[in-house]
């Protein structure tokens, strides 16, 4: 568990140098594929471990599996897994978003919850795809103001990507029902990481044609989605 949560820390650090843009994209795929060879050997020995010690912490918390859901261990283990997987460019194959909600019935703070999830989803994808697209318009050595519209478009597209998300995967879905007979409500949504791209790239055209900005036409082929 141990080395596990030293694995995460190691991921969650990685994230936040990507978002400067203080890596190049060759350095981001070595790096990520030694994390995830070393993270997807931690999972394999000790998921299933980790899992119940944390669905354990969780019932404590008085968390409980929503009907018909499979057991809480099993959830947490399969999104350990879900969030250490990349394709061929080091892209994240499933990008994650997380939410609590509290509602009169359970409905309604599900419901709120999987709104949450999407924004926090929305932004999990601007800054994977954010820097992504950095990467590859400096490859491509585009000039500067050209560069720096598509950054700029990226980074004001996150409303609209969250309008563009389609079918979601719940990986984790618990419930608790508080002292005044509420429900709150968590969930934890995956998104196929290559939908995550188009939408992304939909809302940067999307934008850049509103500001008039002849680069939408490019994109398609400067990006090779």
């Amino acid at each position: 568990m141990k080395k596990m949560m030293i694995a995460v820390m190691a991921l969650f650090l990685f994230a936040g140098v990507t978002e400067s843009f203080a890596q190049s994209a060759k350095e981001l795929a070595k790096e990520r594929k030694e994390l995830m060879k070393a993270s997807k050997a931690e999972l394999n020995e000790k998921a299933s471990k980790a899992a119940r010690k944390e669905a354990k912490k969780l019932k404590k918390q008085g968390w409980l599996v929503a009907p018909g859901a499979l057991p809480l261990e099993k959830q947490l283990d399969k999104s350990y897994m879900m969030q250490y997987e990349y394709d061929k460019d080091m892209f994240p194959k499933y990008l994650m978003g997380e939410a609590m909600s509290i509602g009169s019935n359970y409905d309604a703070a599900k419901m709120q919850a999987l709104e949450l999830a999407k924004q926090n989803l929305a932004g999990q994808i601007q800054t994977e795809v954010t820097a992504l697209i950095e990467n590859t318009v400096a490859n491509k050595q585009l000039e500067t103001e050209q560069a720096a519209s598509i950054t700029s478009s990226v980074m004001a597209s996150k409303n609209l990507i969250s309008q563009s998300i389609g079918r979601t995967i719940t990986v984790t879905e618990v419930y608790r029902t508080l002292k005044n007979k509420n429900k709150e409500v968590l969930l934890r949504i995956a998104y196929n990481g290559e939908m995550a791209k188009k939408v992304a790239l939909k809302a940067v055209k999307e934008d850049l044609e509103k500001k008039g900005d002849d680069l939408h036409k490019q994109l398609d082929k400067l990006l090779g989605w």
